[in-house]
């Protein structure tokens, strides 16, 4: 029985998971039908017009139209944003916002009855073997489209030569940071969807909640009004789960909405494509560490360390342990090893590692990278 209830709750995460990083149009009649439901469980008439935008950019720019911030977008140079979130809207009312009634209040009442029931011992490990697993990736995402709606109000005194941003694009991207917190996440609430629906809980009055996550992305909820969101039509991430893509956006919307990264860092859209040439004096000289960091990703560790005469640190039967100085920054410290199991041309291929820059001996960073102390590393066998 209990091997049955594991399964069940794998393919739940799973099937939570694809719906967070989905990236094909949204589902609209479904979505709407799913608000809809969301609205009649909070006791609330169906909502009588719904607004799609392209991305959650354009949603958070219509949302604090809606919520009187429009003078303060306005001071800022905004009149193009502003110009597009009229059209958006549209002739007619919107109504109060009801984002506590349709989600908060709903949300939080089924989460204390999970809680009460779970008990204190049970309740963390059912979050880590459901939402917790998909937490820290989703929620990442999620800050970085915050901060990115946010700076659509930077970058007009740019354009004019000033180095830094005006008190009122300042303000103006408070406001539009503010105006995120209103939405709900849709697609991106799929770690708590994922608890409450292992748990049993979606039968009830987050179901309607639940159908719009899986077929739409954020909204923002009116008496009156909702505005709909797209989900992005891009996304390209690494192993561990990072926005990562080096020709192009990392996550782009339909309206061109995007972000560039490397790693989970964010870069400037046009910074990888700037990289040709490089050499191991522009990287030295990069005053930006985060950038520097990806310069030597891309240009090499091992060739930077052979272009710049680096010697190592220590050197024992695990490997070679390296340390690159970089003014700013803490030091880049690497083990180099040699993988035991050749090629299928007889070679056997150096690998360089990342490991803490207080490590002070290859065993040390070796045994790190395997999660164990020094002292407890002893393989019988390399592989």
């Amino acid at each position: 029985m209990v091997t049955e209830t594991r399964r069940e709750t794998h393919f739940v995460v799973g099937d939570w998971q694809a719906d967070a990083f989905r990236t094909d149009p949204a589902d609209r009649v479904r979505a709407e039908a799913g608000v809809a439901a969301a609205y009649a469980a909070a006791g609330l008439a169906a909502p009588e017009r719904f607004v799609w935008v392209p991305s959650p950019a354009r949603g958070a720019v219509a949302a604090a139209v809606l919520g009187g911030q429009e003078a303060a977008l306005r001071k800022a140079g905004l009149d193009d944003l502003l110009e597009r979130a009229r059209a958006d809207l549209g002739e007619g009312p919107a109504g109060a916002s009801v984002l506590a009634e349709v989600r908060t209040r709903p949300w939080e009442a089924e989460r204390t009855a999970v809680c009460s029931e779970q008990g204190p011992e049970q309740w963390p490990r059912t979050w880590g073997e459901t939402g917790g697993l998909l937490w820290n990736q989703v929620q990442s995402l999620v800050a970085r489209v915050r901060g990115a709606v946010g700076e659509q109000a930077q970058g007009r005194s740019a354009k004019s030569g000033n180095l830094l941003p005006t008190p009122e694009e300042n303000a103006a991207e408070g406001v539009l940071r503010s105006a995120t917190l209103d939405a709900v996440l849709g697609q991106h609430d799929a770690p708590w969807l994922a608890l409450f629906e292992s748990v049993g809980r979606l039968d009830g009055p987050l179901a309607g909640l639940a159908e719009a996550a899986r077929s739409s992305g954020w909204w923002w909820p009116y008496e009156r009004l909702v505005i709909m969101s797209e989900r992005p039509c891009e996304l390209h991430r690494d192993e561990p789960g990072r926005l990562h893509r080096g020709d192009g956006p990392a996550l782009a919307y339909p309206d061109g909405f995007s972000l560039h990264a490397w790693r989970g860092m964010p870069i400037p859209p046009d910074f990888v494509a700037s990289l040709t040439g490089l050499t191991a004096g522009r990287i030295s000289a990069e005053e930006n560490a985060e950038l520097r960091r990806v310069m030597l990703e891309i240009f090499g560790y091992d060739r930077y360390l052979a272009e710049t005469g680096a010697r190592p640190l220590h050197q024992d039967e695990t490997g070679v342990l390296w340390s690159i100085d970089l003014p700013g920054d803490e030091p880049v410290v690497m083990v180099e090893v040699v993988n035991s199991t050749p090629e299928p041309d007889g070679t056997h291929r150096t690998y360089y590692l990342r490991v803490p820059p207080s490590t002070r001996t290859a065993r040390a960073g070796v045994a790190w990278t395997f999660g164990v102390d020094e002292a407890d590393y002893r393989p019988q066998k390399q592989t």
